[in-house]
């Protein structure tokens, strides 16, 4: 879409964060991550038992799993950051805070 607001074509060899810088979009992927982080940490910080916390810290079916790749959850990339007890880490928001930009940095690379 951007390429096209500029009116530029692949054989022009210009790279995407030069383009951006022109625009003046933003990356779809890193406000999503962001979006992410932050319901992540709204959601941590519920004090009681709403499906939202509770459907967020489910740990999925039980039994075997079926061939192939593993399921992937809500809260694996926040894990991977955050670490195994992100929902007691996100109950301090200045440190949560700082978390975001590694969080939507490791998105964006994805």
């Amino acid at each position: 879409m951007e390429r096209s607001i500029l009116k530029l074509r692949r054989i022009d060899k210009k790279r995407n964060t030069d383009i951006r810088n022109k625009t003046k979009l933003v990356d779809a992927l890193q406000h999503t991550m962001t979006l992410k982080w932050k319901w992540a940490g709204h959601i941590a910080r519920y004090q009681d038992k709403r499906w939202t916390t509770q459907t967020t810290n489910w740990p999925g079916p039980s039994g075997k799993r079926h061939r192939g790749r593993q399921k992937k959850r809500w809260a694996d990339d926040i894990v991977k950051i955050a670490g195994k007890n992100w929902t007691t880490t996100a109950q301090n928001r200045h440190n949560w805070k700082k978390m975001e930009e590694a969080f939507t940095r490791t998105g964006a690379i994805q």
